[in-house]
């Protein structure tokens, strides 16, 4: 019986926790309480994921209303691997949170800040569940709303600036996705994502559809900080405090990917996207993501910002995937999903453990930190390696899987700029470890000592994975594989 509920608990438990957490007062309690829910889900997410790696389909119609009539959510390997990432990510987070939370959020506000974090995780979760492109909505509202708040949290005060700027993004963001889903619901009459793909077929030459599929595109894209919509992406990964960072770094954008992979190929189906000029959209935009974001964080002097433009570069790589628009390339898309997730969470973890200490991530004030932290030094070149593709680290994996893809469709000028944006990984990764390793330390920093186990131990957990998926692909491969062949085409 379980299987047939883990979906459900998997939303409602957050849910139901967020509240009690709130009124818990202020202190250890509310972090204890949000631990033990993250761990909760992860659990929950590992046997839901277990129950579909076969390629079967977890069904639950809530209410006992039948789809279409009613909301159903509808789990395969593809949501439940995001599904996956998202527990996983928010399970490994909440250790790292504990001091880090209690240096940068006052006194007064922790329990508040627990309750939005689960609001987060609850909106992230009820995405990759549901089956309906309308209560998807709803819960990317939730998440955005609870990610506004997180990010206001911020210490310096440009935080509130940052968090602003991604609520208007964001606003206008969510509005056209609105769009679009109203419009296909105008031409269908139905909201469920299986009702959808039976019934669009039948309606793709009308404009209607045509445009509802770019008001959907754009608004899921300005969600996953798309190029040239990542304006928000840089100041809110920037200023937010260093917990909301790495949580929304691992899985907000991964899950607006998940979005953007669902709605392309199962709700206007395989053959409405190769018909139309999806594919090099996604490849002229991934592209330009590739090289303008590298280039950007090659220019910024301060090591959030500098792995923020890194993250909207990242995405390049995941839209030339789609782009392609084979099983290779939306393997490697899959994959980078995975990956990346790991790799910028230890890099940004790495980074929180530097402004723990010093209060700051400006490159001119971690000089020669890397000497007097070797541990928190350590993680951020081996997650570095992963970033820039070297053999043996998860990042390599998606970007062979990539490169083959393009070489699969000959398109050697992708390919290039592949490895250019490796390259160009090189050189901003040794910006922060030239100014770590062989810089002199400023007077200020001198006594600065190594980063608290709390902080270490999470972030070198998730170093140690981009170690083990680099070497064993079993996992990753596999449940990409299986995904690739539901989203081409999806079971009836």
């Amino acid at each position: 019986m379980i299987e047939t509920h883990t979906s459900l608990l998997l939303v409602v438990i957050p849910l139901l926790a967020a509240p009690v957490t709130a009124i818990l007062p202020n202190g250890r309690l509310p972090w204890l309480l949000t631990l033990a829910v993250s761990w909760l889900c992860f659990v929950l997410a590992i046997w839901q994921f277990m129950q579909v790696m076969d390629g079967s389909v977890i069904s639950y119609e809530l209410g006992g209303w039948e789809p279409p009539w009613g909301i159903e959510y509808r789990i395969d390997i593809v949501n439940a691997f995001v599904a996956l990432i998202v527990a996983g990510m928010a399970a490994v987070t909440l250790p790292y949170a504990l001091l880090s939370v209690e240096q940068e959020i006052p006194k007064d506000r922790i329990s508040l800040f627990y309750a939005t974090l689960l609001l987060c995780l609850d909106g992230l979760l009820g995405i990759a569940m549901t089956g309906d492109v309308f209560n998807l909505f709803v819960f990317l509202e939730i998440s955005s709303l609870s990610s506004y708040t997180l990010i206001s949290m911020g210490r310096q005060r440009k935080a509130l600036t940052a968090s602003y700027q991604y609520l208007i993004m964001g606003t206008i963001g969510a509005t056209f996705l609105l769009i679009g889903i109203g419009l296909i619901y105008s031409e269908t009459g139905s909201l469920n994502m299986v009702d959808l793909n039976n019934r669009l077929p039948a309606v793709f030459e009308h404009r209607t559809v045509h445009t509802a599929f770019a008001f959907i595109v754009v608004g899921v894209g300005l969600k996953l900080a798309m190029f040239p919509l990542h304006l928000w992406l840089p100041n809110a990964y920037t200023y937010a405090p260093s917990a909301v960072t790495v949580f929304l770094a691992a899985t907000a954008t991964k899950v607006a990917v998940y979005v953007m992979l669902r709605m392309v190929f199962n709700v206007f189906s395989t053959g409405f996207a190769y018909v139309t000029p999806t594919d090099d959209m996604f490849l002229l935009l991934g592209v330009f993501g590739v090289v303008f974001a590298s280039i950007s964080a090659i220019g910024q002097k301060d090591a959030k910002r500098l792995l923020a433009y890194s993250s909207v570069a990242q995405i390049g790589y995941i839209l030339l995937g789609i782009g392609f628009a084979s099983a290779l390339g939306l393997t490697a898309a899959v994959v980078h999903i995975f990956n990346h997730a790991l790799m910028k969470a230890a890099l940004f973890m790495a980074v929180g453990a530097l402004v723990y200490r010093i209060g700051s991530s400006h490159i001119t004030q971690i000089r020669g930190l890397g000497r007097q932290m070797p541990w928190t030094f350590g993680a951020l070149v081996i997650a570095g390696l992963s970033l820039i593709g070297v053999p043996g680290t998860a990042g390599f994996i998606s970007k062979w899987y990539l490169v083959l893809a393009a070489i699969e469709q000959q398109a050697w000028v992708i390919a290039i700029v592949i490895l250019a944006g490796s390259l160009l990984a090189v050189i901003y990764i040794w910006k922060l470890v030239e100014a770590l390793f062989f810089q002199p330390a400023i007077d200020d920093t001198k006594s600065v000592r190594e980063a608290p186990l709390s902080l270490l131990v999470p972030t070198w957990i998730l170093v140690l994975a981009n170690i083990y998926f680099g070497l064993n692909t079993e996992l990753t491969v596999n449940a990409a594989t299986i995904a690739v062949q539901v989203l081409e085409n999806i079971p009836q």
